[in-house]
């Protein structure tokens, strides 16, 4: 089991990681590209900010799913911090796989939400780029994290600990405080 949820991890992490440093680099070739060509030639890209839009798409939804892995998507630890050891693992456990079964229910609808967009023959307005590729990555991001916390629950059920993530248990989970 754990060699499963090994490979699991490794694969998605990958894809996590390259889709983000690559969404962000491109992000940051188009809009220097676009300030260049402003400034210096007086001649803005008609496609970057609508460039800009697909690739933030990408970032927040891989980066979800790669926020969650690492154990810093927001948590509300009010309650969560006074309770007794065996109470967070409970807690945790059931939000685990509860929000897994929801970001898996959000995955399964928007599966349809891009297959209807896809029907509609939707158009991007200034790259004419189909509309439906782009916003396949919010089912696919979506179920990325219900992955994670699909493997934070499975954790919690076969390790001792108590685990926000595969990679992280809740003594290493970093308090970002405000």
């Amino acid at each position: 089991m754990k060699s499963a949820l090994v490979a699991l991890s490794r694969g998605t992490e990958f894809i996590e990681k390259f889709v983000i440093v690559l969404a962000i680099l491109l992000m940051m070739v188009n809009s220097t590209a676009n300030a260049i060509g402003r400034y210096a030639f007086g001649k803005s890209l008609f496609f970057s900010e609508e460039l800009n839009q697909f690739l933030i798409v990408s970032v927040t939804f891989f980066g979800f799913a790669y926020a969650v892995r690492k154990g810093r998507n927001i948590r509300m630890t009010a309650v969560y911090d006074t309770l007794s050891r065996r109470s967070k693992k409970v807690i945790l456990t059931l939000i685990s796989i509860t929000t897994s079964m929801l970001l898996a229910f959000l995955a399964y609808k928007s599966v349809f939400y891009v297959l209807e967009i896809k029907e509609l023959n939707r158009l991007s307005p200034a790259l004419q780029f189909p509309v439906y590729i782009i916003y396949s990555v919010i089912p696919v991001g979506l179920f990325m994290a219900s992955l994670q916390y699909l493997i934070a629950f499975i954790m919690n059920v076969t390790h001792v600990g108590i685990w926000h993530s595969y990679e992280v248990e809740d003594n290493d989970a970093v308090d970002v405080g405000v």
